[in-house]
Order: C-alpha cells, then sequence, then structure tokens
C-alpha cells in the first residue's frame, strides 16, 4: 500500500460522498425497499465483476466457473449464519467460503490454467457445474434443490458497500503490483512473457484464485441479504450474467467493470414495466454497445483523478500566457 498522498485522499474523499450520497437517498425514501434491492445487487455485481475481470481481462484467461465459487461463498455462509446467527457468524462464513473457494480454485487453476480460449471455458464451466450438482447432491446440510431459507438477514447495503471497497483495493493494488504486472503481460503475449522467465502458471492461477474468492464473498453477502438460496441460483446463466458486465464495461478495465454493473442495474430497473419485452430491450441495447463500442464503454482505460486534475490543468489557460 502507498503512503497517503494526494490522489488517495481524493478517493477517500470520493467514497466518502458516495457513501453520503447513498445513504441520504435512503433516509430521505428515495431509495425506498424495492429499490434496494436493485441497490444491493449493483454492489454485489460489481465485486462479482471486479473479480472476473481480473481472471478474464487482466489474465486473459477465458472463465465460466464464476458461478461455482459464488455458490460455495453462498452456502457457506448461509449455513454459518442459521448456526451463529450473528456479525460474527456472518464473517465467519464469508471467510470459510473464500477459503475454500480459493483453494479449489488453486486445485482446479493448476491443471486447468494451462489450457487456452474455448477449452478453458467449458474446464471452468464444467468445475462450476460439479460445484453446483456436488451441493446439490449434498443431503440436509444443504437441504438439496429446495435449497436454504429462513437464512438470518444480516447483510446491509453499508456493509456490502465496504466490501466493494475492499475487492477494489485488494484487486488494484495486486494489478499495479509487481505479480499484477507479470500477470498483464501473460495477456499481451504469453509466449513473450514465459521466455522473459515469468512463470505463467503461477500468475495465472494466483489471478484465478483472487477471483473466486471475491465471488465467495459476493456470494456470501448474497445469501445474507436475500434470506434463500437454491442451486438454481448458480447456473451457467449466472456466470454469463456476470460476464456480460465485464465485457459491457471494457475487458481490463475495472471502472469499466464498476460503471457497468451500476448502468445495467439501474436499466433492468426502468425496463421492469414493459414486462416480457425487458429482456429483448436489454439485449438489443447490449448488441447496440458491442457494435458501436466492441471494446465496452471504457475499453483498457481507468477513470483517474489524477488524469481528470491534468486535464483540467491542461485546459485551464497559463496565467503568463494571458498576460502576453
Amino acid at each position: 500500500m502507498k503512503q497517503l498522498n494526494k490522489t488517495n485522499l481524493g478517493w477517500l474523499i470520493f467514497i466518502a460522498v458516495a457513501f453520503l450520497a447513498i445513504q441520504l437517498l435512503v433516509f430521505t425514501g428515495i431509495i425506498d425497499a424495492f429499490y434496494e434491492i436493485t441497490l444491493m445487487t449493483i454492489l454485489i455485481n460489481i465485486i462479482l465483476a471486479v473479480g472476473l475481470n481480473l481472471i478474464i481481462g487482466f489474465s486473459g484467461q477465458f472463465s465460466l466457473g464464476h458461478a461455482g465459487f459464488m455458490a460455495i461463498g453462498a452456502y457457506c455462509t448461509a449455513i454459518m449464519t442459521i448456526k451463529i446467527p450473528t456479525l460474527l457468524g456472518l464473517f465467519a462464513g464469508i471467510i470459510l467460503g473464500a477459503i475454500m473457494a480459493g483453494a479449489i480454485a488453486l486445485i482446479v487453476g493448476i491443471p486447468t490454467l494451462r489450457l487456452k480460449g474455448d477449452y478453458l471455458a467449458i474446464a471452468t464451466l464444467g468445475v462450476a457445474e460439479i460445484i453446483r450438482i456436488a451441493i446439490l447432491n449434498m443431503g440436509s446440510l444443504t437441504n438439496g434443490a429446495a435449497g436454504l431459507s429462513e437464512i438470518p438477514y444480516l447483510t446491509t447495503w453499508q456493509l456490502t458497500f465496504i466490501f466493494v471497497i475492499l475487492t477494489l483495493i485488494i484487486v488494484v493494488n495486486y494489478i499495479k503490483s509487481s505479480a499484477g504486472r507479470a500477470t498483464i503481460s501473460i495477456r499481451e503475449d504469453e509466449i513473450a512473457a514465459e521466455s522473459m522467465g515469468v512463470n505463467t502458471t503461477k500468475y495465472k492461477t494466483i489471478a484465478f484464485v483472487i477471483g473466486a474468492s471475491t465471488a465467495a464473498g459476493a456470494g456470501g453477502l448474497h445469501a445474507s441479504y436475500f434470506s434463500v438460496i437454491r442451486p438454481a441460483d448458480f447456473t451457467f446463466m449466472r456466470s454469463i450474467d456476470i460476464l456480460i458486465i465485464v465485457v459491457f464495461g471494457g475487458l481490463g478495465s475495472i471502472t469499466g467493470s464498476v460503471v457497468a454493473a451500476i448502468a445495467l442495474g439501474i436499466m433492468n430497473v426502468f425496463l421492469q414495466p414493459f414486462g416480457q419485452l425487458r429482456m429483448i430491450l436489454y439485449s438489443l441495447a447490449l448488441i447496440a454497445i458491442m457494435i458501436f463500442k466492441p471494446s465496452g464503454l471504457f475499453g483498457t482505460k481507468e477513470f483517474t483523478l489524477s488524469g481528470l486534475i491534468k486535464n483540467k490543468k491542461k485546459k485551464s489557460p497559463n496565467k503568463k500566457e494571458e498576460v502576453k
């Protein structure tokens, strides 16, 4: 972690303002119970998308197993909070889920991440289905296809907001570290990176483990907030939903994942009055983005406060030049 400087202080102020703005909207009733569900869905999707973007956008590995790791976190947290219905049980469940998801990602990642392209996508999809089927057949522990209900409501949007910030800090600091730069080099050209001495399997696995652990954390928050989970909630389509957010925002852009999760979440709310036409309109909007902006909203670019300040300085005329 870098020392507190102007940029970091600026981000702290930005986060505090965003938090207070949401708090004000909730307090005044503009964000009511219905819109709070949308807010929670957006925050959880940000965590999922940022973790998946690390795997796909920064390490260049096409994974479709995110729903499986989310399921691990959801069931670990649900079982733990049912037995210990306190915040201690919630945090213990999230940590346990993250460790289990990370361990499974490590075991699975070492052999599967040697694959590339479609082969890797199929392998990770298979892993997610194995996890879901295993949960489905664990008897009374997971309650089979009926899932778990009456999970203690312990998660709030404030707590989820904190988890979003923690996820962003972990992923962004990893990307800016030497390991992160090695990971990006693998995305750019794996053969060249390997020829320069980069242990490609090692760094791909690290990114995969971090992404899986963040997905498990999001799953735990989902279970504790919505109070009901079923294996059907974590199918192949859930992985596709997260993938759409990542592609929509831009592969290799953390800012893009955050903005895309917010934009698609709000879009879903406004399209709900259209009923069955909602998914058609939603799909048309995504197709339009892919046609006119195939690299996503941000591509590989990031929004930075330092960049914004530099742009303002360039646009503002120099006082000496004005005098001349």
